[in-house]
């Protein structure tokens, strides 16, 4: 059995390495901002709901760990661990919510013995909360996967991603668990191999079908009538645009071509309604993932690599966004209904 992605233990972070799967399960002990920092720069901790528990464990951890004893100074303390750890990731949103949600729990205190409880109070609350939102969403989203069907999903949107259950993929097992039959296509997702490295080793520990194939080999499946849907999960959902990891918009269209559902599977701390696709950084990642593979250089030195991290898919290719509160339809005007 997987255990949970990141959990507190005292004063201690533990998470999964999820650089060393399949070939090693192996749990981080984690006791100081810079180390969590690195994990989720190196994709240690990766994911959209796991780096909002990861960002609020940030915080409580920069609290528990401060050696300022006067609350002003600690406060400030405490935000600028923050604000170090808020740019690891700037594509995927939860990581900002979970900080800011733990940070203002933090500031509505007066003590810095206060503070910290009440850091840490939030921070195990997310924690809790992202499984009853994953087992929410599974639910919801069961009901659009046919018995018999088979799925294609891109990356790992599974409980190695959140804390556990997963979104995409717990949409997947709460179909299964409900008594269908269901199989499923990994995109291996270059370069960094998380549907090929993660999503199968889910998959195959709970002994639910499935296949891995390159990223380019989607459209071909899907044109020879071997998809039934599309299920991913998601990074930001902005008002117009869901951003996932590069390659989705490349199956959305695809999708829609063939006439076959394209479902988005994300929680609502996974929503910015404020922005628009046009505001967002889209992370660039070292060209080295690219470059080199199993230590192996495999693009000429010299020649320049590309490496987006996400993409942006419109809404208009999205079938239904699947939240923990129900299921959305085109067209999505009525998103900002569902935070009431």
């Amino acid at each position: 059995m997987i255990p949970r992605t990141i959990e507190r233990d005292g004063a201690t972070l533990r998470f999964i390495d999820q650089t060393l799967l399949p070939e090693r399960l192996e749990v981080v002990a984690c006791t100081d901002v810079d180390r969590l920092a690195r994990a989720i720069r190196r994709l240690e901790v990766r994911g959209a709901p796991a780096l909002g528990i990861a960002g609020a464990y940030g915080v409580a951890l920069a609290a528990m760990t401060s050696t300022e004893t006067d609350y002003g100074p600690f406060v400030e303390d405490v935000a600028k661990a923050a604000a170090y750890l808020r740019v690891t990731r700037p594509t995927a949103v939860n990581l900002g919510w979970g900080i800011d949600r733990t940070l203002a729990a933090l500031r509505a205190t007066g003590t810095v013995d206060g503070a910290v409880e009440a850091a840490v109070r939030e921070a195990d609350h997310i924690a809790r909360e992202d499984e009853e939102v994953c087992r929410a969403l599974g639910r919801n989203g069961a009901d659009l996967i046919p018995d018999g069907a088979r799925v294609l999903t891109h990356c790992n949107a599974g409980a190695l991603a959140c804390s556990t259950w997963g979104t995409a993929l717990g949409v997947v097992r709460s179909a299964v668990e409900s008594g269908k039959k269901v199989s499923v296509t990994a995109c291996e997702t270059r370069p960094l191999l998380q549907g090929a490295r993660l999503t199968a080793f889910e998959l195959h520990e709970d002994g639910i079908p499935a296949r891995v194939i390159t990223d380019s080999t989607a459209a071909f499946l899907m044109q020879r009538g071997e998809i039934d849907c599309v299920v991913v999960g998601a990074d930001r959902i902005t008002q117009d645009a869901v951003f996932n990891k590069i390659g989705t918009y490349m199956h959305a269209v695809c999708a829609r071509y063939h006439g076959i559902p394209f479902y988005v599977a994300a929680p609502l701390s996974t929503f910015d309604t404020i922005h628009r696709a046009a505001d967002i950084t889209i992370e660039e990642r070292d060209e080295d993932e690219i470059g080199a593979f199993s230590g192996k250089r495999t693009v000429p030195s010299g020649v320049p690599c590309t490496n987006f991290a996400f993409d942006a898919t419109p809404l208009d290719l999205v079938s239904a966004i699947v939240t923990e509160k129900g299921v959305l339809r085109p067209p999505y005007g009525q998103m900002q209904g569902i935070f009431k």
